[in-house]
């Protein structure tokens, strides 16, 4: 991070990528400075109310992150900046998002946790958008021309107040990963299923800090003399959703030997805060790639040179076909079925972790089915991937990718089917 006075004295001459934390209430003017050279502006976390109107003079600014500012409507400077495709906005109190605020270059664009109750038709003409972050705020409905947003891959509509899922957005071509729990269409099912075991806070024995995530800290701990995680939620709103959602899909997607199960949860936490208690994974488990980047945007990030044997692909297709293929059976869509959320030894074995963008809904319902069949576009991105870098062609891998992928959502397969034809 780089200091308001590094920016006065240009020391800062030339930068592509500039953060400023530090109490900012107005813009600093001195950034104008950088305008032949800055790409990614970072100014979350400050007092800033309002941008400038000449930001367009920023003419190669493509990234801008205000966050955690008091921001009550989204600048409409914005849409006049005539290379930005990034826009973040998450955890101000934005109500008001203007028509004119949304260039038709927006590839990705977050405003979760705000208190925006409507947003502007005018969103249909982001032709461009591929990843759309809406989660805890206060919507009651989804413009309809938002489904001329034909590249939309990723939505996050957590916790707002939608009474029901448009057909059209369940019949758009690319969505594959959705994230829908707490609104009142699905209340019901987001209630927490069948109940696990209290472990009071005083039978574990923390121990260090393994990991952290956008929704808690897991940390290795003792239990009964056998050594688990503990997954302490932030209790703060995601792009995915609320812990407590989380938590619900986690408890209720039962045992499955490619999923992480739930050994109980901890009702006493010292702060209060919502925790887990999981197996300790195998040590020789990793990550299969790391999460999408400004430039792949919706696509995993995958190791340089890395290849999978014939057997290792399989191996993770059909483990991941088959934990899909039972949280569906038990009202459960994963809703973030990534290559970044997949643990693999390397030799094929693959568990499917992280429900923190996971929805629950009735099994067998018209509605399950059309979310699965959103879950399976993003099953055949993951098979997409793995083909990119395998050492052979597998020609009906490679099929049943496309039908994965198929544009027309009700001719894309269902699990089962996709469980049946891995079994060769």
């Amino acid at each position: 991070m780089q200091t308001l006075e590094q920016l006065r004295a240009g020391a800062l001459a030339g930068a592509t990528w500039l953060q400023l934390r530090c109490g900012l209430t107005e813009f600093p003017r001195e950034i104008f400075e950088l305008a032949d050279t800055l790409e990614i502006l970072e100014l979350s976390g400050n007092a800033l109310d309002s941008l400038p109107d000449d930001l367009p003079r920023l003419h190669k600014l493509r990234i801008i992150f205000c966050s955690d500012n008091p921001f009550t409507e989204l600048p409409e400077v914005l849409g006049r900046c005539p290379a930005l495709t990034m826009v973040g906005f998450k955890a101000c109190r934005i109500t008001t998002v203007p028509g004119a605020a949304l260039s038709e270059r927006l590839r990705w664009l977050i405003l979760t946790d705000n208190r925006i109750a409507e947003l502007p038709r005018e969103i249909g003409r982001c032709t461009d958008m591929q990843k759309l972050m809406l989660s805890g705020n206060r919507l009651h409905a989804l413009p309809p021309e938002l489904a001329n947003c034909s590249k939309l891959e990723l939505l996050r509509i957590a916790s707002n107040r939608l009474a029901a899922l448009p057909d059209w957005l369940l019949a758009m071509p690319r969505l594959t990963w959705l994230a829908c729990a707490g609104n009142p269409f699905n209340e019901k099912q987001a209630a927490a299923p069948s109940p696990v075991r209290s472990i009071h806070w005083h039978e574990l024995q923390v121990l260090h800090k393994l990991g952290e995530g956008a929704s808690g800290v897991i940390h290795q701990a003792t239990l009964d003399g056998t050594t688990v995680a503990v997954k302490i939620f932030k209790g703060a709103m995601t792009s995915d959703g609320s812990p407590e959602h989380e938590m619900a899909a986690s408890i209720g997607a039962g045992r499955h030997p490619n999923l992480i199960p739930v050994l109980g949860t901890v009702p006493d936490h010292p702060e209060q805060r919502p925790a887990l208690v999981m197996p300790l994974m195998d040590p020789r488990l990793r990550n299969l790639a790391g999460p999408p980047s400004f430039v792949t945007c919706t696509r995993d990030v995958y190791a340089d040179g890395q290849q999978f044997s014939t057997g290792t692909l399989l191996g993770i297709a059909r483990g991941i076909a088959s934990a899909a293929a039972h949280l569906h059976a038990r009202g459960i869509m994963h809703g973030d079925l990534y290559a970044h959320n997949i643990l693999n030894c390397g030799e094929g074995n693959a568990v499917l972790g992280d429900l923190g963008g996971a929805s629950m809904f009735e099994p067998g319902s018209t509605l399950a089915a059309a979310l699965q069949r959103l879950e399976v576009r993003a099953f055949g991105c993951l098979l997409e991937e793995l083909l990119e870098r395998c050492e052979d062609e597998l020609p009906k891998v490679r099929t049943l990718a496309l039908d994965c992928m198929h544009l027309s959502p009700d001719a894309r397969p269902a699990f089962a089917n996709i469980v049946a034809r891995l079994a060769y």
